[in-house]
């Protein structure tokens, strides 16, 4: 008797032979993009979802913007500030222990032999009185050699034509700034008195000393404080103006990287020895360049609030879209489609919106930088007032540096709050359950 033959598979091994069918979709697959795209792009009867989508977008650009143009002028204006002041001034000034420096010609010579120090300056400072066409505004008189002058390529850069030729062949001549020149009315060739409390030496006391000069050419170095009040003469005149005798109120260093005042500080100072005293620019001008550092972070921290609040209207806006997209999302988790799936359809269209707003805020941002002083001209033509007077922010234009750290700074905040403000929403279209979604459908 033949066997029987049970011919009918076990159902594990049919099973196993069957292709499986995949849950869901493939995680950022070319539907879930359509989806996320679908659902910014709300139907007429749902248009205020675009506009709230609209409004979010355009928030987190002018908040990117805004954060990189006021970040990038609070850099430019210190890096002008700086490059002014410092390009004016000495690195280090070198002060007697007395009311001057003796000897101060060869203290000078081993000075510039110093390893990065780039420019040695001896002057005689001091405050006058200057007066010509009946204006007489206080002055700054600076006593510097012809030479030294030339070394100032910030002074030098600026100076009108000839200026140099007759202040080195006269020594009752003087160099004055363009701004104080235009509010005197003064031209080269023209005459200018100052008068010095530290005068005449008489058996009643010191006088006031009155001496007429010639100007012998203006400079301009864009920075309003030194082109209103400040005046060059010939060392050796300002030594006799001011009752110096042959000694110099202080002497000027000028080191390769104005960073490099602490490495440089001993060799400078064990060349000075007891001679003098030495002072550097960080502390001459400490408290006012903490104030900008300390300003530019409050600043940053405080327009950080706009890309927050732009954040919650992603916020409210998704919220509203979930709301509205219920009957959708229950529709799509019945056809198979799995929470993940959910939740990264409303992650991308939240998302979106952050990351175009925050390029096109970038974009905004530089451009506006790139401009900022042609748009400043066209500002104040269109509204007839200065903008950015130099008398009070002591430049003549408005700076702008873009700090390509502070920038990346701006963008990844952006981001991130963009991208944090679609979570929640996000995670709640996704554990929507939809069979109390369609209950009352």
């Amino acid at each position: 008797m033949d066997r029987v033959v049970d011919v009918r598979e076990p159902q594990q091994a049919r099973a196993a032979r069957q292709p499986r069918q995949r849950s869901g979709t493939a995680p950022f697959s070319r539907f879930e993009w359509m989806l996320a795209g679908r659902y910014l792009r709300a139907r007429r009867k749902e248009g205020w979802i675009s506009v709230i989508a609209s409004f979010s977008l355009a928030g987190i650009a002018l908040g990117v913007a805004t954060l990189i143009i006021v970040m990038s002028v609070m850099n430019g204006f210190r890096e002008e500030l700086m490059g002014k002041i410092l390009g004016f001034n000495g690195h280090f000034v070198v002060q007697g222990l007395g009311p001057t420096v003796q000897n101060w010609d060869n203290l000078a010579n081993r000075l510039r032999r110093v390893p990065g120090v780039v420019r040695v300056t001896p002057l005689v400072e001091g405050q006058a009185l200057a007066t010509a066409a009946g204006a007489s505004p206080g002055v700054l008189v600076r006593g510097v050699r012809p030479d030294d002058i030339m070394n100032m390529k910030l002074v030098a850069d600026s100076l009108s034509e000839g200026a140099m030729r007759r202040y080195h062949s006269n020594d009752s001549s003087v160099l004055i700034g363009e701004r104080l020149a235009d509010q005197m009315g003064l031209m080269p060739g023209m005459n200018i008195t100052l008068l010095s409390p530290r005068g005449n030496v008489t058996p009643f006391g010191v006088t006031p000393r009155s001496k007429q000069y010639t100007v012998a050419g203006t400079f301009k170095v864009g920075m309003s404080e030194y082109d209103l009040s400040v005046i060059f003469m010939p060392l050796a005149e300002a030594q006799t103006y001011f009752n110096r005798g042959n000694g110099v109120t202080g002497i000027e260093v000028m080191i390769d990287d104005p960073d490099r005042v602490s490495e440089l500080r001993p060799r400078i100072l064990s060349t000075v020895g007891e001679t003098g005293r030495l002072v550097d620019w960080t502390q001459l001008n400490k408290t006012f360049f903490d104030a900008l550092q300390v300003e530019s972070g409050v600043m940053f921290f405080i327009l950080s609030l706009i890309v927050v609040v732009a954040g919650f209207n992603i916020v409210s806006g998704m919220i509203m879209m979930v709301k509205d997209k219920t009957r959708d999302i229950a529709i799509l988790r019945t056809m198979g489609a799995t929470s993940g799936t959910i939740l990264r359809v409303f992650l991308m269209s939240g998302s979106a919106i952050g990351i175009v707003g925050t390029l096109m805020g970038f974009l905004l941002g530089v451009l506006f930088c790139t401009y900022i002083e042609e748009i400043r001209q066209f500002a104040m033509w269109l509204t007839g007032f200065n903008l950015f007077p130099s008398e009070l922010y002591f430049l003549s234009k408005l700076p702008a540096k873009m700090d390509t750290g502070q920038v990346t700074m701006v963008l990844l905040t952006a981001l991130t709050l963009s991208i944090l403000a679609t979570v929640y929403p996000a995670w709640r279209a996704a554990k929507l359950d939809p069979v109390d979604a369609l209950r009352y459908e």
